[in-house]
C-alpha cells in the first residue's frame, strides 16, 4: 500500500516555481517511519484515501482509469479537481494524505534551505511513550 500512498501524495505536491517536489524529498524514509510509529487507525485512513484518490478519476477528469495510468496532465487536473470537489468524504480522505505529504516536505533540509528556514534538529525520540509512562494530572 505504501507505493500507492507514495504515488498520490507526490500528485498532490509536484515541483512548482523552483521548489522541489515532494519526490525529491526523503517520501520513502518519511512513509516507513510514519507506518512503524503511527496508529493504526490513521494509517488506515491514509490508506483509503490512497484508494480514494487512485479510484476518482473518473469523477474529476471523466476517465475510468487509476490516477497512475492517466497521462501528466491529467493527473494534475484530478489532483486540483479532487481537493476542491462538493463530496466532503472525498475531499477529507484526500486531505488527510496532503496533510502529511506537506509535513514530509516541510521538514526536508533541501526545502527549508530554499525557503530561508533553519532545518529541524535531529529527532531525539523523547516524545514516544506509552500512556503507563506518562504521569497522571492530579485533579
Amino acid at each position: 500500500m505504501t507505493p500507492l500512498i507514495r504515488s498520490t501524495m507526490c500528485d498532490l505536491l509536484p515541483a512548482a516555481a523552483g521548489l522541489p517536489g515532494l519526490a525529491e524529498t526523503g517520501i520513502d524514509a518519511f512513509l516507513a517511519r510514519l507506518h512503524r510509529e503511527t496508529t493504526g487507525l490513521t494509517w488506515l485512513g491514509l490508506c483509503l484515501g490512497a484508494l480514494v484518490y487512485t479510484l476518482t478519476p473518473v469523477l474529476t477528469v471523466y476517465i475510468p482509469l487509476p490516477h497512475f495510468a492517466l497521462p501528466q496532465r491529467l493527473r494534475d487536473q484530478h489532483a486540483e479537481r479532487i481537493m476542491a470537489t462538493r463530496i466532503y468524504l472525498v475531499r477529507q480522505a484526500v486531505f488527510l494524505l496532503k496533510m502529511y505529504a506537506c509535513m514530509c516536505w516541510g521538514q526536508d533540509d533541501a526545502v527549508r534551505r530554499l525557503l530561508n528556514v533553519a532545518p529541524y534538529p535531529v529527532d531525539p525520540g523523547t516524545f514516544r511513550a506509552s500512556s503507563a509512562d506518562i504521569p497522571a494530572i492530579a485533579p
